[in-house]
């Protein structure tokens, strides 16, 4: 490291020290909106705290709807010019809460115990968000010292595959890297597997009653009819075998084998018991590897299934329809993320590696994700980038959610680096 970088990273822990409480204060601040996905149409409270903030500090805020209720901010602080662009990106949405769940004290009511903040979101990813605000903070506590762009969003939605990322690219400029502070208990996420969901449906033409059944499974009924319940036995037995196909044949570096699966999730189907089922959906999620689209998956699995189809008497003229993905898993119940991988060997992973190493002493573990985060939409859009945050996915979502304050400390330590170190002096 130069000497002129060492003291700039001093001088960023020396800010970063003296605002321990503050970063702290926002984690819990950001908790205490009450955010949840599903319901949604919730986030506009937190987001006009969060534009306030930005603009306090010099921002261009542009605020989007995306639903009612539920907005998208996007935030540009602009360099002086012949500096590279970073793009921050997360969500202020959080997975939901039901009644009787045993947290030890209301979701949403931030407590502070043993080193922890727990709160629903904690991890995921209000902690990530406060932290990367808080060291964005102290790069701007430099007059000028930011010669790239510095782009913040902070979206919603992403919990229920709502597109608000999308919303907020079409209203961002160039980017050259771009860091998601999604929790990664230390580790460096260089990409993920895709997911897309689907509906399966037959149906029937005719309706008939319960007393008809004999005449359909029985020899001389001479009834021409189907249950379309029964008939679904027979895709999921198709998808099944191309499940295991898939596992057999199919593998990607960093991936456990298996991880492409055809999820029966749910399946609905009939009317009540005096109807023969003259219809059944089933609900499908898919997983990916990168190097794979939604419409490369979804196109086998039709193919698979027709073909199943066109070997049962009935199925081969009332084939089953098919309908992928979708702009929000409650408005329409479907959604897509896609699968995407970083170059390794990119600067901008690079810095993110050393920025580890000169906090935490370690050298980071770079490996795939387990699951999925709005980085895939940033990397369709050809935007490298890095998901590293505070907290564990095991948090995530879980009864009493918390995040370490040693580990605000130091992904706030980190992203002052990766900031100052892309687009700063």
């Amino acid at each position: 490291m130069s000497t002129e970088a060492a003291a700039a990273s001093a001088d960023l822990d020396r800010f970063l020290t003296g605002h321990d409480e503050e970063l702290y204060a926002l984690t819990e601040r950001l908790i205490a909106f009450e955010s949840p996905c599903p319901p949604g149409r919730n986030t506009e409270p937190i987001q006009r705290f969060l534009t306030e903030l930005l603009r306090e500090w010099g921002a261009e805020v542009d605020v989007l709807p995306l639903y009612p209720g539920d907005v998208e901010v996007v935030a540009r602080f602009r360099g002086r010019g012949a500096g590279r662009s970073l793009l921050i990106n997360g969500h202020v949405d959080v997975a939901s809460t039901a009644a009787g769940e045993a947290w030890s004290h209301p979701p949403f009511v931030p407590v502070r115990r043993d080193g922890r903040i727990y709160g629903r979101g904690a991890c995921d990813m209000k902690g990530g968000i406060a932290a990367a605000l808080t060291a964005l903070r102290a790069v701007l506590a430099t007059p000028e010292r930011l010669l790239g762009d510095l782009i913040v969003h902070l979206v919603t939605g992403e919990e229920m595959g709502e597109g608000g990322t999308l919303l907020a690219l079409d209203r961002t400029p160039p980017v050259e890297f771009a860091l998601v502070p999604e929790p990664t208990a230390g580790e460096i996420s260089l990409g993920q597997g895709g997911v897309v969901t689907g509906w399966i449906t037959i149906q029937s033409p005719r309706t008939h009653h319960d007393a008809v059944r004999r005449r359909m499974i029985h020899a001389g009924g001479g009834v021409d009819g189907a249950s379309a319940i029964e008939k679904m036995m027979k895709v999921m037995q198709a998808l099944q075998e191309l499940e295991r196909h898939w596992a057999v044949m199919k593998s990607h570096p960093g991936f456990p084998p298996g991880t492409t699966t055809l999820n029966p999730a749910a399946i609905e189907g009939g009317r009540h018991p005096a109807f023969v089922a003259d219809r059944c959906a089933l609900w499908v999620t898919v997983h990916f590897y990168p190097g794979e689209t939604a419409e490369d998956v979804t196109a086998e699995i039709e193919r698979t299934v027709l073909a199943a189809a066109a070997a049962d008497p009935w199925l081969r003229h009332h084939p089953p329809a098919f309908r992928w993905g979708g702009r929000s898993m409650i408005e329409d119940r479907g959604e897509v993320f896609p699968a995407f991988e970083t170059d390794p060997h990119h600067p901008g992973v690079g810095l993110v590696e050393r920025a580890h190493r000169e906090v935490c002493g370690t050298t980071p573990l770079a490996r795939m994700s387990p699951s999925v985060c709005d980085a895939g939409w940033l990397a369709a859009r050809g935007i490298p980038s890095v998901v590293y945050g505070p907290g564990r996915w095991e948090q995530a979502h879980a009864i009493d959610e918390y995040v370490a304050l040693a580990e605000l400390q130091a992904c706030a330590r980190v992203y002052a680096r990766v900031i100052d170190g892309w687009c700063g002096r």
